[in-house]
């Protein structure tokens, strides 16, 4: 089991640390949401939360909570801008259908 973050999200993830001043990493997860069943959380992790998973890509620290774990697993992380728009898209092989608007999906 893994989770991944590319080359540019790790270097995103890099300096946002380093501008915030504090910062071990980041933490994954899933919520119950929207109008196929889940959608993503992404927060930054000041510290390492007791339960999680952690796996490091390309310098940076991922934490997973076990319950998300098993919905996310495989996933990498990329950090993409397209056009004026700009932020992170999670590539889960996981996932069976998206909603319409991109938020929510399910397995």
């Amino acid at each position: 089991m893994a989770v991944t973050l590319s080359e540019r999200a790790a270097q995103h993830v890099s300096n946002y640390l380093a501008k915030r001043g504090k910062g071990v990493g980041i933490r994954l997860g899933v919520r119950t949401t929207g109008c196929s069943g889940m959608a993503y959380k992404l927060e930054f992790a000041d510290e390492a939360p007791q339960d999680d998973e952690v796996f490091t890509s390309h310098g940076v620290t991922v934490f997973v909570d076990p319950k998300s774990l098993p919905y996310i697993d495989g996933t990498e992380l990329d950090y993409a801008r397209e056009g004026l728009n700009e932020g992170f898209k999670f590539n889960n092989p996981n996932v069976k259908n998206e909603c319409g608007c991109g938020e929510s999906f399910n397995i």
